[in-house]
């Protein structure tokens, strides 16, 4: 299971209500942005930058990714909990943007309550298949491995900064995070959606690294294969995570196919 980790901090902008930790910027058309395991919220930065002042509402949820118990440290369980998100923030006729695993929960949801999913945009999603960190458990430790891994994960190794690498060792090195990490990735085996993509007609925009470890360019033909409506889009020289690596090409890439698609912020219908 993929570790793309977070870039920098976006704890001064959370919101905290209730149970649920979130960042909420703009207003209009929500857009509600699934983060990876152990990605942090700022790997959407670009983002949250590009899509507000278009009209669109931007919300990026914490994930309770280690906080469940170990019983429900699933995908279907953390579709639950986005459901339990959506329905304490009133949300409907919304687009759902996932990367890594974000896109897996994102793809699960979708299947599990389609109703009010306007569109779907995934991005290195697993779900169908994607590379492990290593072979077996991560080797707790070895920095230098747990680095190379880090870097695998992008085109250009330098977007793997020291922040980056030292998040994901502290990560690997914290047994109960270890435990729930590879819990995740038994259950992301376990919910492959293969048979399920086809019954699934929600407009889905497929953005893909053209040079993706984790989740190969072969997975993204699968995709888009299997769902009955979906766009396939390719960023050269992007590793996992496009909108952290190539985030002006991402941003320009969804801007279009949602305007081509109907699917415009409120500011862009007003002008028309």
């Amino acid at each position: 299971m993929c570790l793309v980790i977070e870039a920098s901090s976006m704890k001064e902008n959370l919101i905290k209500e209730g149970k649920f930790s979130y960042i909420e910027i703009g207003e209009g058309t929500p857009i509600i942005i699934l983060h990876g395991l152990m990605g942090g919220l700022s790997n959407f930065n670009g983002v949250t930058d590009y899509f507000p002042p278009k009209g669109y509402r931007v919300l990026i949820p914490e994930l309770p990714i280690y906080d469940m118990p170990m019983l429900k440290t699933t995908v279907k369980q953390f579709s639950k909990f986005l459901k339990k998100f959506i329905e304490f923030k009133q949300l409907e006729n919304f687009i759902l943007l996932g990367n890594s695993l974000g896109g897996h929960i994102g793809l699960l949801y979708t299947k599990m309550y389609p109703e009010t999913v306007k569109a779907l945009v995934i991005t290195g999603s697993s779900g169908l298949y994607e590379s492990a960190m290593g072979d077996g458990y991560p080797r707790r430790g070895d920095y230098e491995f747990i680095k190379k891994k880090a870097e695998n994960v992008f085109y250009d190794p330098k977007v793997a900064t020291k922040e980056i690498v030292d998040e994901v060792f502290d990560t690997v090195n914290n047994r109960s995070k270890i435990i729930k990490t590879l819990a995740i990735a038994k259950s992301a085996i376990r919910h492959n959606m293969a048979k399920d993509l086809p019954k699934m007609p929600t407009p889905t925009c497929i953005i893909w690294g053209k040079n993706d470890q984790v989740t190969p360019p072969d997975v993204a033909d699968l995709f888009h294969e299997l769902l009955p409506d979906s766009d396939l889009f390719w960023i050269e020289k992007c590793g996992h995570a496009p909108m952290m690596e190539h985030p002006n090409k991402f941003n320009e890439i969804l801007a279009s196919w949602l305007l081509k698609r109907g699917f415009v912020g409120e500011k862009q219908e007003k002008l028309g």
